[in-house]
């Protein structure tokens, strides 16, 4: 009906905001008053947004984690008061699939995103400090440095072609040079950081946990020395979870978890049940007892990740004892 008067918004009502994160725009929900748009993911558009957010009662925004699409929405939006929780896109896409909504589009998932904060209210999450978000890139550019270098040595090994193997090693070469100068700038960044230093000396007093596993850690999991045992190795994907229904008892695989973070202590457990005295003999005692070799190997990253947590939380040196 032409003139209708759109009412104002209740002030004391309870309002969750949801933000589907993209590259250039941010795709906002607020529910439950169902007001819903668009801004550019840039400052103007942070200022805007935190305009609009100031005619409501916010009790909670919810985004999902967008690698870094969303850290600089997120620290502006935390710097104004609000809590911001980021949460795991797997989280958001099975609620949404358990309240029936199939259909995807960036308006759909604010609104769930929205509804997800209301029904579950996920703690707000801290931003990071810049420095550890500059230390984050850099651990991830060089783990993708390695991953490169490795994939082109495949290909070297592999060339017939004269021509083909001169460019090869001369990309091995680059490559590797790129690595050694990320290297540098990851220590310089953790040496500047006495908190960071501090973190890296202790992670590394323990065998089995070199230079590259402990910058992982400290860029990857900065939640460690600050979780139980149990949150610790259900955050790198280390916690066995029962497969059980009826009769049936499955074996219990792990699942979820941070990736990068896990990758990287398997790495350290495959030195650990070499070098490290106590984590050996637990290695060999799960292999005689029958266990597959990997599952042992498991255990060992287990072991490791909830060792580094209790290390770092009561800041001192890894002692035999500890294992």
């Amino acid at each position: 009906m032409q003139g209708k008067i759109k009412p104002e918004p209740d002030a004391d009502q309870a309002v969750y905001v949801g933000i589907d994160v993209c590259k250039d725009r941010l795709d906002v929900h607020l529910h439950p008053v169902n007001e819903r748009f668009a801004v550019a993911n840039d400052a103007g558009g942070w200022r805007r947004l935190k305009r609009r957010l100031t005619a409501h009662d916010v009790q909670r925004v919810v985004m999902e984690a967008t690698s870094k699409y969303h850290r600089a929405a997120h620290r502006s939006l935390a710097a104004a008061g609000h809590a911001v929780a980021v949460i795991n896109p797997l989280r958001a896409r099975l609620f949404a699939e358990a309240t029936g909504q199939l259909a995807k589009t960036d308006g759909v998932d604010a609104a769930m995103l929205a509804r997800f904060g209301e029904q579950l209210v996920p703690s707000a999450t801290e931003p990071a400090a810049e420095s550890l978000e500059e230390l984050r890139e850099l651990v991830h550019a060089r783990a993708a440095g390695v991953k490169d270098q490795t994939a082109l040595r495949n290909r070297l090994g592999a060339a017939l072609s004269t021509v083909v193997k001169a460019e090869l090693t001369q990309m091995i070469q680059r490559v590797a040079a790129m690595n050694l100068r990320i290297e540098a700038a990851i220590e310089r960044l953790i040496a500047a950081d006495t908190a960071l230093a501090r973190r890296s000396e202790l992670l590394r007093s323990i065998p089995g946990i070199g230079p590259a596993v402990a910058n992982t850690l400290i860029a990857d999991m900065s939640e460690i020395g600050s979780m139980t045992p149990k949150q610790a190795a259900a955050l790198a994907g280390l916690a066995p979870y029962p497969r059980e229904s009826g009769a049936k008892a499955g074996q219990r695989r792990i699942r979820s978890g941070r990736g990068i973070a896990r990758r990287a202590l398997f790495m350290a457990a495959l030195v650990a049940a070499r070098f490290n005295p106590c984590l050996k003999a637990f290695y060999t005692r799960l292999v005689e007892q029958g266990k597959a070799k990997k599952v042992a190997l498991i255990a060992v990253a287990r072991k490791l990740i909830i060792l580094a947590n209790t290390i770092v939380s009561e800041n001192r040196h890894w002692q035999p004892k500890m294992s």
